[in-house]
């Protein structure tokens, strides 16, 4: 049995040769989020974008929610996908990054499609569950501070219907949620998450070996 590939370099960039489909509008958001401070380490990758909007249209979602918008790249990839009824809600904690993005989510046609809400994630999510009520969504990414993320993920499950997907990023978190030479709390929230979510029987699991490790979920009926 083949054990997993080692993705050097020259694999990535025929990965994305054979099998990127990133138009200009995306590009060039990606690109002017790489020129700001940090944008390369927290900008998903452009093939973690377009891995995201294909779980939007293969699950048939109408309602999402993204917690974490930073420059709105993933928002502009879920939000196209989603139909023209559909709806992203997108949470940051604030409205300087998000700003970036918005002009090109008008450019691509789909502003009317995101819902920006402002302000601490764990404060809106309890919100949104009194606004829209349990279990409303169909899709959830989570992308955000690292030690919320269980919070963050039971909030999830709380607003997701039987059968959504619950998507989480940053699961292997550079690598070092395997070394346990390494207990920042960052790295250990996500430790801890990971471990929880091998044992929760309220979700099917899958952990996959991409970009910074994304962690699919779907709660059962």
């Amino acid at each position: 049995m083949a054990d997993q590939i080692d993705a050097h370099p020259r694999l990535l960039e025929y990965v994305r040769n054979i099998s990127l489909r990133e138009d200009g509008i995306l590009r060039e958001l990606r690109e002017e989020t790489m020129a700001l401070p940090g944008g390369t380490v927290m900008q998903v990758m452009a093939e973690e974008g377009q891995l995201l909007e294909f779980l939007v249209r293969l699950t048939g979602a109408r309602r999402v929610l993204e917690v974490g918008t930073f420059t709105g790249y993933s928002t502009l990839c879920m939000a196209r996908a989603l139909p023209d009824d559909g709806i992203l809600v997108t949470c940051d904690i604030t409205q300087r990054w998000p700003e970036v993005g918005a002009p090109y989510w008008a450019r691509a046609g789909v502003s009317d499609r995101i819902d920006q809400r402002i302000g601490e994630a764990a404060k809106t999510l309890g919100e949104l569950a009194e606004e829209f009520g349990p279990e409303s969504f169909d899709l959830v990414f989570i992308d955000a501070d690292k030690t919320n993320y269980g919070n963050y993920y039971e909030h999830a499950l709380t607003l997701t219907r039987p059968g959504a997907l619950i998507v989480i990023d940053n699961t292997l978190f550079f690598g070092r949620v395997a070394d346990e030479s390494v207990d920042d709390p960052d790295t250990v929230a996500i430790r801890d998450l990971n471990a929880a979510l091998r044992d929760d029987a309220r979700v099917d699991l899958s952990l996959l070996v991409m970009a910074d490790g994304i962690t699919l979920a779907r709660k059962r009926p």
